[in-house]
């Protein structure tokens, strides 16, 4: 797999702030690049609170957003390599150096929790103890790790 904007267009790199949402957007091809995060769905508060996850552990680490955002990115195994939109050779340095950034399980934890999708109804449903037992028979199956490391 090849990620599309594994920054999420920006926002995880500290480009935008709660500010931002707050001010009108545009679909228009014409529109700003805070206009395309917020068309698409990158800009909005959860994504901005995943991008606070993302500051923390780079902070911790001594890296930048974007170098902890495409090391947590290409740490899955069904990544074979990510698209990046470097602007500058000082961008493309950057976003290259995340090749050498190492998580400790905190760090992956903090950005696991930010991250995770409510997978809502039936998921949540199907996932109750009763529903299981009546739904399998009183079989038990493992179930397979939803994370990856």
């Amino acid at each position: 797999m090849v990620p599309w904007a594994p920054l999420g267009g920006g926002v995880l790199t500290g480009k935008y702030t709660t500010a931002d949402l707050a001010t009108p957007g545009s679909d228009a091809p014409a529109g700003t690049r805070r206009d395309h995060a917020k068309a698409n769905g990158t800009l909005t508060t959860r994504g901005l609170a995943i991008a606070d996850a993302v500051f923390g552990v780079a902070r911790q680490l001594g890296a930048t957003p974007a170098q902890v955002a495409l090391a947590w990115t290409l740490r899955h195994p069904s990544v074979v390599s990510s698209l990046i939109g470097a602007r500058t050779p000082e961008q493309l340095q950057q976003n290259t150096s995340a090749l050498d950034i190492t998580f400790d399980e905190s760090h992956l934890d903090t950005l696991h929790t930010a991250s995770d999708i409510d997978l809502g109804f039936p998921h949540e449903f199907l996932k109750q103890p009763m529903v299981r037992r009546v739904t399998t028979g009183h079989t038990t199956v493992r179930p397979r790790a939803l994370r990856t490391r």
